[in-house]
C-alpha cells in the first residue's frame, strides 16, 4: 500500500553534515506520521525522529536534540532528516517509517508498519 525510499546516506568526518530523505509512495502520505530510525552493527533498532501529519509537531531521541531536524514536505512526499554536527556515535542504518493508520506522534517501532530499505550514515572521527 505504501512504499518508502530512504537516499542521502555517506561517509562523513565528526562534525560534518548529511541531509537523509525519504520518498514515499502510495497512499495519502499527507496524512501520517513518518519516523526516523537507525540501527548500529550489533544493536537494536532505535528511535531518532518522529514529524505529524502537518509537521507541526516533532519528538527527538535525547542524544540527537539541537543536532538534528526532521521536516516534510507533502507536496513532495518527502520526509528529510537533517544532521548536523555528527558524531562516530551516530554511526548507523538510518530507515524512515511509517504507520499504517491514524497513529499520533510515536517513538514506538512497533506502530509502525511500513519500512524503507534503509541508508547507511558513517561518521568518522
Amino acid at each position: 500500500q505504501v512504499q518508502l525510499v530512504e537516499s542521502g546516506g555517506g561517509l562523513v568526518q565528526a562534525g560534518g553534515s548529511l541531509r537523509l530523505s525519504c520518498a514515499a509512495s502510495g497512499r495519502t502520505f499527507s496524512r501520517y506520521t513518518m519516523g526516523w530510525f537507525r540501527q548500529a552493527p550489533g544493536k537494536e533498532r532505535e528511535f531518532v525522529a518522529a514529524i505529524s501529519w502537518s509537521g507541526g509537531s516533532t519528538y527527538y531521541e535525547a542524544s540527537v536534540k539541537g543536532r538534528f531536524t526532521i521536516s516534510r514536505d507533502n507536496a513532495k512526499n518527502t520526509v528529510y532528516l537533517q544532521m548536523n554536527s555528527l558524531k562516530p556515535e551516530d554511526t548507523a542504518v538510518y530507515y524512515c517509517a511509517a504507520p499504517d493508520g491514524l497513529v499520533g506522534l510515536t517513538t514506538t517501532r512497533q506502530l509502525y508498519d511500513y519500512w524503507g530499505q534503509g541508508t547507511q550514515v558513517t561518521v568518522s572521527s
